[in-house]
Parts: C-alpha cells; structure tokens; sequence
C-alpha cells in the first residue's frame, strides 16, 4: 500500500470518471490511497483512480487488464516491477472508457500487445477523435468479436464477449487455472451504475450477459468488479452478480411501469430508489433511470 495525500473526495470522483473526456477529469481528481493487493496464484488487483486493475505476474511477464488514468497507471507498473524484472506482455482493456483506457499510453514503448473487444477499439477512437485526444491514446492491436485465449506460464486466459451490456464492447477475462474472472464495468457492486447508451449499451442485453457469466462460470469463481459503493468491496460472488442482475431487472420493471402509466421523464426521474434493490445506493441513479427510460421508449 502506498500513501499520497490526495483530496479525500470519492463520491465526486465516482461522479466524474464514468463520462467522456476523462483524462481532463482526472487533473481534477485527487484521490486517496493506491492499493496494490495479491488475490491468489500471482494474480492480483490495483485501485487508485477508476476501473478496477488486474494483473498477473507469470514466469514470461506480466499481464495487466485495464490502465486507469496516466498519473496512476505508473503506481501499478512501478508496483509490478518490484516483483521482478520481467516484460510486460499483455495489457487488455474490458472496455473502452477512459477511466479503464487513458492509462494505456503509459505503457507505451513498455507493452507488447493491447488486447480489446473490436468494438471498444472503435468506440476509443471515436470518443478519442471527438474530444481531441488522440494523441493521447494507445490504441488496441489485438481486436476480437468473441474470444481471445491465452497460455501463460501455469495460467490460461480467456477473453468473452457475451454481448451488450454497460457498453457494446464490454470483455470478460477468465483466468481459468485460478478461477479468478474481471468483469470491468459489467458489475457495479451495490452502486448505482453509468449506462453508456451512446456507445452501444442495452439493459435487457445486460441481464442476458450477466446470466450467460452465472451459467459460464461457478459458485466458486471470485470475481473482480470495475467498480463498488464500498471501495473494498470490488471482489465478490455469483451472488453479486445475481444481486446486480436484479438491480438491472428492477429497473427496467419499475421505469415500465410509469411509462406504461403515461408519465413523463420528468415525473420518473423523481424516484429516489429502486424498489427491490435497495441496496443500490450513491449518487447517479438519474444517470439509470434516464438510461431506460430512453430504452424503452426509443
């Protein structure tokens, strides 16, 4: 664990991340404590600011899933490096949002391959294009549309589209020998999450790709989450993913429903929570609700 003295405010931080032009956001974001933590069989998780960061220390090198921002994304391989002189092989973006990609460019020059969903290369270089970022980016040169496996030292890797969800190009990684599965933002654990209709998201979709990830995987996988209403809750169970299935269903149930009662945006952007899921909580629920109302009406 390493200590900065960053401006202690999570909540704004959380708010700010999970829209466009985030490498400008992230000037702004002063956050707390980076945490750099061994799951099991070498692999392990890194927080500081935004997505969830995975990484595997192999015999060939390192692997790391998603990049954050260029002023942490330095913490983690500096953090990596101590564990050995090794080359980084592989860095694998679940997405293309900046909080899990503007950290790509650190490992410029560093990294072999940058390994993403095809459509979350082309939503980067669209969102990189409309913000005037591009020169800011490392971009994906290893796409796929619906696996990508991986044999390194004793681990094997296996990237899964299971279709839209939290945006149109959202992977799943599962490292098989360690029963260890990323989910990017594909769960939000207990808060209330950003729905990316512009790049390709789709509730009722998402429901399918959480129960296709529950069918896939066990009771027994431990799964790492982009990101959490508690901070040290970002590894959890099937039963999160469960939980979370429900939050989604809810609200698609609970929006319907007003719809179908003829009332107005407006009116349905008053409620305050969504009943058979109250444990969502946080600020952004307006983000949810705005996200299937246009679903369902559109």
């Amino acid at each position: 664990m390493k200590r900065r003295n960053f401006i202690k405010n999570a909540s704004l931080a959380a708010a700010l991340v999970t829209f466009s032009k985030q490498n400008t956001w992230a000037k702004l974001l002063r956050l707390q404590d980076y945490n750099f933590l061994t799951l099991r069989d070498s692999i392990g998780v890194f927080t500081e600011a935004g997505g969830t960061i995975g990484w595997l220390d192999a015999e060939e090198g390192y692997l790391v899933i998603d990049a954050q921002f260029p002023h942490s994304a330095p913490h983690l391989i500096a953090e990596l490096q101590k564990l050995g002189s090794k080359p980084f092989n592989y860095l694998i973006n679940t997405h293309h949002h900046g909080d899990h990609t503007a950290g790509n460019i650190a490992f410029k020059g560093l990294v072999g391959k940058v390994v993403a969903h095809n459509n979350s290369l082309i939503n980067q270089k669209t969102v990189a294009k409309r913000s005037g970022t591009e020169s800011e980016q490392l971009y994906p040169d290893t796409v796929f549309t619906e696996s990508w496996e991986l044999k390194t030292g004793k681990e094997f890797i296996k990237a899964h589209y299971f279709g839209a969800g939290h945006t149109n190009g959202d992977a799943i990684i599962h490292f098989q020998n360690a029963n260890i599965v990323h989910m990017g933002d594909l769960v939000f654990n207990r808060r209330y999450p950003f729905i990316d209709k512009s790049a390709g998201a789709d509730i009722a979709s998402w429901i399918q790709v959480l129960q296709k990830s529950m069918d896939t995987f066990d009771r027994d996988t431990l799964f790492i989450f982009g990101h959490s209403l508690d901070p040290e809750k970002i590894i959890g169970s099937q039963a999160d993913l469960k939980a979370f299935q429900n939050y989604l269903s809810s609200l698609l149930d609970v929006v319907g429903t007003k719809v179908k009662a003829g009332q107005s945006l407006e009116e349905i952007l008053k409620i305050e929570s969504i009943p058979g899921a109250p444990e969502w909580q946080g600020d952004g629920i307006e983000r949810s609700l705005n996200a299937a109302y246009q679903e369902l009406t559109q």
